[in-house]
């Protein structure tokens, strides 16, 4: 599986930003989807994940602001960023886990200015 994550930018505290994981190479309607963010200097940490049935988990720090959401049809990966604040600056990557293997995308860089 290849995975490709677009959408990111630089945008004001408040704005949206809906990030995209395009994936290929092998269908993604099976696996478990996740987002995972990396700020300057820190861990990589989950964000969000969806399971194959549409069931989501939520970070606390995003929690109410991003929603999670898949396109099997499409193969496609998104996180609806709402509310955006300073704090949420980092590179997200998008993972997908098929037949016990983790797969992960080059990440995407959002920069949210105050």
């Amino acid at each position: 599986v290849q995975l490709q994550a677009s959408g990111g930018g630089l945008v004001q505290a408040g704005d949206s930003l809906r990030l995209s994981c395009a994936a290929s190479g092998r269908t993604i309607s099976t696996s478990i989807l996740s987002w995972f963010r990396q700020a300057p200097g820190k861990e990589r940490l989950l964000v969000a994940s969806i399971s194959s049935g549409g069931s989501t988990y939520y970070s606390d720090s995003v929690k109410g602001r991003f929603t999670i959401s898949r396109d099997n049809a499409k193969n496609t990966l998104y996180l609806q960023m709402n509310s955006l604040k300073p704090e949420d600056t980092a590179v997200y990557y998008c993972k997908a886990i098929s037949l016990g293997t983790a797969y992960w995308g080059p990440g995407t860089l959002v920069t949210v200015s105050s």
